[in-house]
């Protein structure tokens, strides 16, 4: 049955990032089953051609847990989301990140209907060990929490009581595939390494660079291609410049959400040497639908995607010569390189959207269901209580 369904993000384009790519594709998929789909997310204000999305408010990014993160603030925005929820007359609310300040908190406070909540992180237990008991209420009035992954539903079961299903990120594999025109023209016999994220602490790119450092001077023949932006990116460029690594290394900067496969699509190696906070490997799924091997580091996130000398390669997190080893490994055997390209592209075809989305639609269609349910996340959770304390018939 057709829903209109709001989903409030923080993240969403021209931001980039995992949140970006779940929220997009799951609007998309929505649309195409016939659900009337409104992105509700912060500044810059919509362009003519962006339907279907709603801005209030305006972005900030502030720095925290060695990453850049995305807050709405601005003075009229509790009237603005207000009036955009009554406008849209929506039948459910599905809020991401939903216990992050500012806007998730606002839409589960404002919303009228029930709230369906996606958890993406794994970062710091000491925001939820503060504030905690002022948060409890607004996870109770989720209706339905999901997580990405097994360790974003870890993560946030240290802190709240009660059902978290899972609901994994999923890759478009009708615009992640093999056979993409690159949008980089090849060397003979020089294989891309690409590195595609933010420039922050946490996403390892240091170490990306003092790996690629001893290869150049172990003479591996390799490029570095760096897809990306951020706060770091003075610091990765003065390491690029120096010594063996000096016309080795492209900066990219960011690219548009069309172009991106075609950078996957130029890789010989995708390679992702994050340090922590990681609940998925969206991106290593993207790289793998394209047949791109990966080298990545040991996160349960990443885990959850990659298995080692499979589809690609484990090394320690913070190990620049583990990373570099590992990296070697994949340049240096095109016969690998190729094996992990079959196996990446076969487990990648198990995440496709249209299969989760099945999960998500039997999601909403538990709580709009017209029988009788509890009204809040709160009354769901003493409901299952007196279950199971009410003696079972003989």
């Amino acid at each position: 049955m057709p829903r209109r369904i709001a989903i409030v993000t923080q993240a969403y384009h021209p931001t980039v990032g995992g949140v970006t790519e779940h929220v997009d594709a799951t609007a998309r998929v929505l649309r195409s089953r016939g659900h009337q789909v409104t992105v509700v997310t912060s500044g810059p204000r919509p362009s003519a051609d962006e339907a279907g999305v709603i801005r209030v408010g305006r972005n900030l990014n502030l720095r925290y847990n060695g990453a850049e993160n995305n807050m709405t603030v601005g003075l009229s925005l509790v009237p603005e989301l207000q009036s955009a929820l009554e406008r849209g007359r929506f039948d459910l609310v599905h809020v991401h990140c939903p216990i992050a300040p500012v806007l998730p908190l606002l839409a589960i406070r404002l919303a009228r209907v029930p709230v369906v909540g996606t958890f993406h992180s794994v970062s710091s237990d000491l925001p939820y060990r503060l504030f905690g008991s002022w948060l409890a209420p607004f996870y109770r009035r989720l209706r339905g929490a999901l997580a990405v992954s097994e360790a974003a539903r870890e993560y946030i079961g240290r802190h709240f009581d009660g059902r978290v299903d899972i609901v994994p990120n999923g890759v478009d594999l009708t615009r992640f595939r093999p056979g993409i025109p690159p949008a980089l023209p090849s060397e003979e016999g020089v294989p891309t390494i690409l590195y595609v994220g933010r420039f922050d602490p946490r996403k390892g790119l240091p170490e990306l660079i003092q790996a690629c450092t001893i290869l150049a001077r172990d003479s591996v023949p390799f490029r570095l291609v760096l897809v990306g932006d951020g706060a770091l990116r003075p610091r990765v460029e003065r390491m690029a410049r120096n010594g063996p690594l000096r016309g080795r290394v492209r900066f990219e900067g960011r690219v548009g959400n069309d172009r991106l496969p075609a950078y996957y699509a130029s890789a010989d190696v995708f390679c992702s040497p994050a340090r922590g906070g990681e609940s998925f490997g969206l991106v290593l799924l993207e790289a793998m639908a394209c047949g791109v091997p990966v080298v990545a580091t040991d996160l349960p996130g990443y885990r959850s995607v990659v298995t080692h000398d499979q589809d690609g390669e484990i090394v320690a997190p913070r190990d620049a010569l583990g990373l570099a080893i590992g990296l070697e490994r994949v340049l240096r055997d095109p016969r690998r390189r190729a094996r992990m390209r079959a196996h990446g592209i076969e487990k990648a075809r198990r995440y496709g959207w249209v299969s989760f989305l099945d999960r998500l639609e039997a999601v909403y269609d538990s709580i709009l269901a017209p029988k009788a349910r509890p009204r809040t996340r709160a009354a769901a959770l003493r409901a299952d209580r007196v279950r199971a304390l009410t003696p079972a018939a003989s």
